[in-house]
């Protein structure tokens, strides 16, 4: 295995979260966080006098998709995986089966702007916290990290965010009976093939993202009426 980055390690141990979101991801929905991300400018490392302090405040937001419900053997069917990433999904499959359900987190980011502030970095983080609490910002967050790693600081919100999460949108799913199999895919997956069908049926999907789609779950022969009825509804000139 390859030596972890000691960089890496260390943006990860000086990242603090001074104001998180005031509520979790959403089970049923997307959630859109709007980010601070306080930094301590990179050029404080060269010995650089300045009279006045300086901090570096990133403003962005990151939208998390509904959680998917997967299982090993739908991820051993993604694209993009190496032989490491692959073996370990082996592990699992012989560990808990190939049907197991989990959840899937899907995240973009979207950087909005990048300022300069005066004040300590911990200073000005405070201050956009206490802001935020005085507008009663539930959907925001401001993250005290590492300059030159900034997004690695980011990351490890990120991560903190789902692990806080998971427990509730997997009940919320558990009490729905999304997490329940059919056939060996969970109802989750399955209500989200007829979603993607209905959506190729509008002409808003590309219907080979579906054909994908099915694939991975080895559903294309179950769907495949389904799935050819696409075309049959177009009409070319």
């Amino acid at each position: 295995m390859a030596e972890q980055d000691p960089r890496f390690t260390y943006a990860v141990n000086n990242t603090q979260v001074v104001r998180p979101p005031r509520q979790m991801l959403a089970t049923f929905g997307t959630t859109v966080i709007r980010y601070y991300l306080v930094t301590e400018p990179v050029y404080l490392d060269l010995d650089v006098a300045r009279e006045v302090k300086e901090s570096v405040v990133r403003e962005g937001t990151v939208s998390a998709e509904k959680p998917r419900v997967v299982t090993p053997y739908y991820l051993s069917r993604l694209e993009g995986f190496g032989d490491n990433a692959r073996n370990y999904l082996g592990e699992l499959v012989q560990e808990h089966g190939p049907n197991a359900p989990g959840l899937l987190y899907a995240y973009k980011n979207e950087a909005m702007e990048t300022s300069f502030v005066s004040g300590e970095a911990w200073e000005v983080a405070a201050k956009i916290g206490q802001r935020l609490d005085n507008e009663n910002k539930r959907l925001a967050a401001v993250i005290l990290g590492v300059d030159e790693l900034w997004d690695v600081s980011l990351l490890k919100f990120i991560y903190d965010m789902t692990r806080s999460s998971v427990e509730v949108n997997a009940a919320e799913l558990y009490a729905s009976g999304l997490l329940e199999t059919e056939g060996g895919v969970p109802r989750e997956a399955r209500q989200r093939i007829q979603l993607l069908l209905e959506e190729a049926r509008r002409g808003n999907m590309d219907p080979s993202a579906v054909k994908r789609e099915l694939e991975r779950w080895d559903l294309f022969d179950e769907y495949q009426d389904q799935f050819f009825s696409l075309f049959r509804r177009r009409k070319y000139p």
